[in-house]
């Protein structure tokens, strides 16, 4: 955890106006995390910090690649991210109910990005992944791919039904 304190940002000493950030996210940032989904990643996040009188605007920009396993074929492919994103950060005594408002106190003295950029990272990957056109790409592992063909189910009609089956289909 002591490797996530460098995805900070210390806002007390900063003037009130846009400031720009840059975080490289690579494999070490994922391991931190025990279960994450992305294991090897190679990303840059830039933020750009616009403080406020009575708030922070964060905007995230994070692009890269990480390294994804294709559900079909089962082979590791680079999947590249383009995420863009917006966190706003208040200053109050009181917490607030919105789960999509930082609540930032008078103690405060720095805005912690590790879990809103991994959580960026995790949504933005496909929720089913494949490694692009079917075979024909470099990473494709055609080996599987004829496996699974071999595998799957055959849907010919050659196959003999029981021909008690066919008088109950004409009984509609």
């Amino acid at each position: 955890m002591k490797s996530l304190r460098n995805y900070s940002i210390p806002f007390t000493g900063l003037a009130l106006g846009k400031h720009h950030f840059e975080f490289d996210i690579t494999d070490a940032f994922f391991d931190e995390f025990e279960y994450s989904l992305v294991k090897k990643a190679v990303l840059k996040c830039l933020v750009e910090l616009e403080k406020q009188e009575t708030m922070l605007i964060l905007n995230f920009h994070i692009k890269g690649i990480v390294n994804a396993d294709c559900d079909k074929c089962l082979a590791q492919y680079p999947q590249p991210l383009d995420i863009r994103e917006q966190q706003i950060a208040k200053f109050s005594d009181e917490e607030i109910d919105d789960e999509e408002i930082i609540t930032l106190s008078k103690n405060d003295h720095e805005v912690k990005l590790a879990g809103l950029i991994y959580e960026y990272i995790n949504v933005a990957v496909p929720f089913i992944k494949t490694c692009g056109d079917e075979g024909n790409t470099p990473y494709c592992d055609n080996e599987m791919l004829d496996s699974l063909a071999k595998l799957s189910v055959n849907d010919e009609p050659n196959e003999q039904t029981d021909p008690r089956w066919d008088t109950l289909r004409n009984i509609k």
